[in-house]
């Protein structure tokens, strides 16, 4: 099985950590309305009609989003120390990545039926964790997703019923597989042959904490401490120079190739 890049998105993993697990079953759900008390049954693949109208915390929603939560950063978690005791080509990270992508399958479709219902709602009715648990199933979907929802992201920060930390991430893992910089200066890459973690392109470097301060980011210095790293701006600016350089000669000679072949 071939595995994806090396992509990757820090964040303070700890708010992830010691999450409950649930076992939801089929649930009923009791929703007032101005006409009568309704009971509601959860569809088989776990997603509950709700009526967000009222603005309340629904539990039942937020233990449904936890359980997403938990299955997305599950196999994740697991990722480094498979790698440390197995190796990063075995078999046992193979298995890994396979249970992810299950994972990340099943999610989907939850969040999906969620999104496409109610749209994207806000922390007051499905909690922190429900919030991260909508924002991190699309930020692991594929570029189609992503895009898709994107929109639906922006707006959903605009009104304050997301976290615009939440968007910037998006916004730059979008525009990178679009062949575009990032913005945010969110996504980093390990190059395989040397083990080395560095930034991928950004836009404007010079005034990246500028931007990432608009956002409610902390200054890049202070983001890349997580990853041990060390913020260096001439030596990402020399970095980005080669990067682009190389994509350019690889896109070149496919279109090369092309031309031979037709």
């Amino acid at each position: 099985m071939k595995k994806p890049g090396r992509l990757f998105l820090i964040k303070d993993i700890r708010q992830y950590l010691d999450i409950p697990v649930l076992d939801l079953g089929a649930v009923w759900i009791l929703i007032n309305s101005s006409i009568m008390k309704q009971k509601i049954i959860m569809l088989s693949l776990g997603i509950i009609l709700i009526n967000p109208t009222f603005g309340q915390l629904n539990e039942e929603l937020v233990a449904v989003l936890d359980t997403v939560l938990q299955e997305d950063q599950k196999y994740r978690l697991e990722m480094d120390e498979i790698e440390k005791k197995y190796g990063w080509e075995s078999q046992e990270m193979t298995d890994n990545w396979e249970n992810m992508a299950k994972a990340d399958s099943t999610n989907l479709i939850k969040v999906r039926k969620i999104l496409d219902q109610w749209g994207w709602l806000g922390e007051n009715i499905m909690g922190a964790d429900g919030s991260s648990a909508l924002f991190l199933v699309i930020q692991h979907a594929n570029l189609e997703t992503q895009v898709e929802y994107l929109p639906m992201l922006r707006e959903a920060a605009a009104r304050g019923d997301a976290r615009p930390q939440d968007l910037a991430y998006l916004e730059d893992r979008v525009a990178l597989a679009q062949g575009e910089r990032q913005i945010y200066g969110s996504q980093l890459e390990i190059q395989y042959n040397t083990g080395e973690m560095y930034v991928l392109p950004i836009i404007c470097p010079d005034s990246l904490d500028i931007r990432r301060a608009e956002v409610g980011l902390p200054p890049m210095s202070e983001y890349l401490n997580y990853a041990g790293m060390t913020w260096d701006l001439e030596k990402h600016k020399a970095r980005t120079a080669k990067f682009e350089a190389d994509r350019q000669r690889y896109l070149d000679s496919i279109q090369e190739n092309s031309l031979k072949i037709d």
